[in-house]
This record gives C-alpha cells, structure tokens and sequence, in this order.
C-alpha cells in the first residue's frame, strides 16, 4: 500500500460557499486531489481515467490533513483510500487509461 498526504488550508476558497458556518471541502474537489496526488506520486499523467468507485464517508474540513492510501490491482485498477485523523472520509477506485 503506497501512503501520501495531502493538505487543505484552513481559509480554502471553495470552503467559504460550501457551507456558510459549516464549511467543507467539496466533495468533487477532494476527489480531484487525491487522484491529482496519486498521479504525481507514480510520475505519470493519466490522459483520462474511469472511475470505478468513490465513497465519501464523512466530511473533510478546511484546515484537514487527509491520509491518502493507494494500491494498484493485478486487474489493473487503483484502489484508494483516504481518512483524517483515522477517520475514513472516501474510498474508491480508478481505472487508468493512460
């Protein structure tokens, strides 16, 4: 299992909409980024990629640290999973076409 970080600023622009005095990070936008972080780990640039799965489990909020955990399958797919503070926030998969 490959592990990555990835951080959300506590004054994150797209929070301050979404919600007003309960802000969380988009869900869309969490998803971007952690496909984003996996695909600079690995060094490659997916031309496009399916996605089989994506679960959001709990909210991620601005000023969050999200732990980012990744495997790849003998099918061919990446499976992911990400939590804040052990809590899991998304889980998912990919499959690449690169």
């Amino acid at each position: 299992m490959n592990k990555l970080s990835l951080h959300f600023a506590s004054g994150h622009p797209t929070a301050a909409g979404h919600f007003p005095g309960n802000p969380i990070i988009p869900g869309a936008l969490l998803l971007a980024e952690v496909l984003r972080c996996i695909d600079q780990a690995e060094d490659t640039r997916f031309a496009s990629c399916n996605i089989k799965a994506a679960k959001f489990l709990h909210p991620v909020r601005p000023g969050d640290t999200v732990s980012i955990e990744y495997a790849f399958s003998a099918a061919g797919t990446i499976e992911f999973r990400c939590a804040v503070a052990g809590i899991n926030v998304l889980t998912g998969g990919i499959v690449a076409n690169a």
